[in-house]
């Protein structure tokens, strides 16, 4: 093996990706050094790219990508979970400065690694775990979605909110989402009953949810979305945001008993607090996609290094059908 390495290297903001050969990273103790296979994309990643998301602490020049799939090449002092050759996924870097999985490898944090589904591609793998993990904390840390929860999901076509949908559905819930009309074949494909987003709240509240409201409501757009969950939900449930970065009245909340939290989940990789927490959740989640209850809806399109761009243009452009995945060992 040689001591260098492809990668995609974003430069300045806007700039094109730079494919360069580096430094190929060894692995520290409680590390393991994945070769990647493929590397999930996210709109996280352009915005670091265009640096506009100081929150994720992720200057350039850097390596960008969040999520990866692979298989583990070595295993640093005091890994006894991974040893070479296993397939793994995770969210990984990308943000804190820590190098992203846009390259053919990748020291990391052991915590933050599962075991691959194993009836999952590695594309499918890599789509996975930020849209996956961001699920999971609201609705079943936060939440505690359990059979017959009724839940409303805002945004149920989206990247987290297919997950969303798939896993309260998983949990035995009755599940809600809303959409625009070219997404209803979509969200009923999943099994949730649709609802435009345009209707007014209280009109599908009465109509769906006795006029009472809903048990738990999973917001994933933020701004006017999160103020209609605030409206939608019943006496005494709950609301998780994914993006409640706005400034919202909780005057709809306190008048009926409810709670609300955010989600954010980049809090372990930035912090290193909880990043077991995210393996364990990768994890679960494998058993539920080889049950076949958690399936990943990708983009058709197939992107390497050498094609970046075009894969993070395919979100900045609005032209993305599903979470867009660059393969790195195609």
């Amino acid at each position: 093996m040689t001591d260098t390495m492809q990668a995609a290297l974003a430069e300045t903001p806007g700039a094109p990706f730079r494919i360069a050969a580096v430094a190929r990273p060894e692995p520290g103790p409680g590390e393991v050094l994945v070769r990647i296979a493929a590397s999930g994309t996210n709109p996280l990643d352009t915005k670091i790219r265009a640096a506009a998301a100081p929150h994720a602490r992720h200057p350039l020049p850097a390596i960008l990508g969040l999520d990866l799939a692979g298989t583990v090449e070595a295993v640093g002092e005091g890994v006894t979970r991974f040893h070479p050759g296993d397939e793994v996924y995770g969210m990984t870097g990308g943000v804190g400065g820590v190098q992203g999985s846009l390259a053919e490898f990748a020291a990391v944090d052991a915590d933050l690694l599962a075991r691959k589904p194993a009836n999952l591609s590695m594309r499918e793998a890599a789509a996975m775990p930020l849209i996956v993990i961001t699920a999971w904390e609201g609705l079943i840390d936060q939440m505690a979605v359990k059979a017959g929860d009724t839940v409303l999901v805002q945004g149920g076509a989206g990247g987290v909110g297919h997950i969303v949908v798939q896993i309260a559905l998983a949990r035995g819930a009755d599940v809600y989402a809303t959409g625009s009309a070219h997404s209803r074949e979509a969200i009923e494909g999943l099994g949730a009953t649709f609802i435009d987003r345009d209707e007014p709240v209280a009109d599908y509240v009465a109509r769906l949810a006795g006029g009472r409201g809903f048990d738990l409501v999973y917001d994933t757009a933020g701004g006017a979305a999160l103020d209609a969950s605030f409206a939608a939900v019943r006496r005494f449930g709950r609301v998780v945001s994914c993006l409640g970065w706005g400034t919202h009245s909780l005057a709809p909340l306190s008048f009926k008993g409810a709670a609300y939290s955010g989600v954010f989940t980049l809090v372990p990789l930035l912090s290193g607090e909880g990043r077991r927490r995210h393996g364990a959740i990768l994890e679960e989640a494998a058993g539920l996609a080889e049950a076949g209850q958690l399936v990943p809806r990708l983009d058709p399109r197939r992107f390497t290094l050498a094609t970046a761009d075009d894969a993070h243009a395919a979100i900045t452009d609005g032209s993305a059908r599903g979470k867009i995945v660059v393969g790195i060992a195609d």
